[in-house]
């Protein structure tokens, strides 16, 4: 998991706003869900960068916004230092092979209709890198690179267990040589068993093809064991980003704090102190004033509800959003 100097995905205060609109005849416009909401941060070439938080904070829709799966509405989303949310498609298509996408559900992912083989080798056939002969030559790499066997390419994606299906999509990503992949929750639907076979692929798959991976999960322990830097969201925003050690060591929003207190210790002899978050999730449609964790903080105090805490840099790179980061 070594990083390098250059930097591959830039994002400068991404935002991703879905409308909500009422009326029967005539719909109106009567607010946002602000699912992304101002998040900015780097990843560079060969290096693993988490994002993790609760389900429905935006990770997802970050993910798919940076590739513009969804179309941004707002922000600056640089590849490659190359600017890309205002491309047009002609040009954003001629990028896509650059940036592939490992989806959160492997039985939703792949079209049922196709065999294995058609469906790895379709991103090829999309944008004219090979021919047959070399499409079924690739296809076959890409099976055996991923653990399956060339005759699995004949075969349709109700024939496998939901882990081959994941290893499926990881080679139909792959097939176009991408610099980076975004892994959208890859592991969260299949047994524990099968999660670390699938990490340590995606590990072994880095180091072979220097790849880039944007890490999305909930998991801790998962993108603890897989991420160079980990970026904690709550509710459409960024409150902590650190190298992963320092993360998991010294924690400064209690955010992360309450997060990597729910990891559970495999040592019954061992005791950990659970800290359990008062209250609900706010809505992202109204969020909270000033600090959008103050509702739920042990530590709130009254400038947490009136002032927005700025993402700082608390030291060593460690960047945090907490008026009281240094009292942990």
């Amino acid at each position: 998991m070594g990083t390098q100097a250059e930097v591959l995905l830039k994002v400068e205060n991404l935002r991703k706003y879905f409308p909500i609109r009422k009326g029967i005849l005539v719909q109106r416009k009567v607010g946002d869900v602000k699912a992304v909401d101002g998040v900015s941060f780097e990843v560079k070439q060969g290096e693993t960068l988490g994002l993790v938080g609760e389900s429905g904070c935006g990770k997802s829709t970050t993910g798919r916004t940076l590739l513009r799966l969804m179309e941004p509405t707002d922000g600056k989303i640089f590849f490659a230092g190359k600017e890309i949310n205002n491309l047009p498609p002609s040009q954003m298509r001629s990028m896509r092979n650059q940036m592939q996408m490992i989806f959160q559900d492997p039985y939703a992912s792949l079209n049922p209709r196709m065999t294995v083989g058609d469906i790895i080798g379709e991103p090829l056939l999309i944008h004219g890198l090979a021919d047959n002969v070399k499409r079924e030559q690739k296809v076959r790499k890409l099976l055996d690179v991923v653990g399956l066997s060339p005759y699995h390419g004949a075969r349709y994606p109700h024939e496998f267990s939901g882990g081959q299906r994941q290893r499926i999509g990881i080679a139909r990503a792959l097939s176009v040589n991408p610099k980076l992949i975004v892994c959208d929750e890859p592991v969260s639907a299949l047994d524990v068993s099968i999660q670390a076979q699938v990490v340590n692929l995606l590990e072994d798959l880095q180091e072979e093809f220097g790849l880039t991976y944007l890490f999305i999960a909930h998991d801790l322990s998962v993108v603890k064991h897989i991420s160079d830097r980990v970026a904690v969201m709550y509710l459409g925003k960024i409150v902590e980003l650190a190298n992963y050690d320092e993360l998991y060591k010294s924690p400064l929003h209690p955010y992360t704090v309450a997060l990597l207190s729910a990891i559970p210790v495999p040592d019954p002899n061992t005791h950990k102190e659970r800290i359990i978050l008062k209250g609900d999730v706010p809505s992202p449609v109204n969020p909270p004033s000033g600090c959008r964790f103050h509702t739920r903080c042990p530590r709130a105090q009254e400038v947490c509800k009136q002032t927005d805490p700025e993402f700082r840099d608390a030291g060593n790179g460690h960047q945090v959003a907490c008026h009281f980061a240094e009292q942990n």
